[in-house]
């Protein structure tokens, strides 16, 4: 008998717990205006995208020597210059650090894949200091490029 009250007890205990929880405060706004803000990365990211449509996704990307990287801190990688550049974002973009030194064990020398293995080391010491989970490689063309290609 003590035990089912018990039980009645703590589920009663959950259900209004539950419902406090739901009930949502007057101004629920507040909290996803400030967190729908953009972070310093993603305006310096965004400013270089500006005036760039997206294309397809990409497994796999040209890499050559003298192609440009960008490191945007906890946002993003931005490989090459020019007309097309391509982002990113990794797994986990909060990893990203400009002080590290990205090092890659590519299964094809001339192109960056999604599944190459990428480690980071400390910039100062030389130091491990994480590993790149690479996602899919989003290209960026001027719009005015691919208006004229099309």
């Amino acid at each position: 008998m003590t035990s089912t009250i018990t039980r009645f007890a703590l589920a009663a205990s959950a259900a209004a717990s539950l419902a406090l929880l739901s009930s949502a405060p007057i101004n629920a706004e507040e909290p996803d205006e400030t967190s729908a803000e953009m972070t310093k990365g993603e305006k310096e990211l965004a400013e270089l995208l500006e005036g760039r449509v997206a294309g397809e996704p990409q497994r796999c990307i040209r890499s050559r020597i003298n192609d440009r990287l960008r490191v945007i801190d906890e946002t993003a990688y931005v490989f090459g210059s020019g007309k097309t550049i391509y982002v990113q974002r990794t797994k986990n973009p909060e990893d990203i650090d400009r002080d590290d030194i990205l090092v890659s064990r590519r299964f094809n020398p001339s192109q960056i894949c999604k599944l190459d293995m990428v480690t980071t080391a400390d910039r100062s010491f030389g130091m491990f200091s994480g590993v790149v989970f690479y996602d899919d490689f989003i290209p960026y063309t001027r719009a005015e490029d691919s208006e004229k290609g099309g």
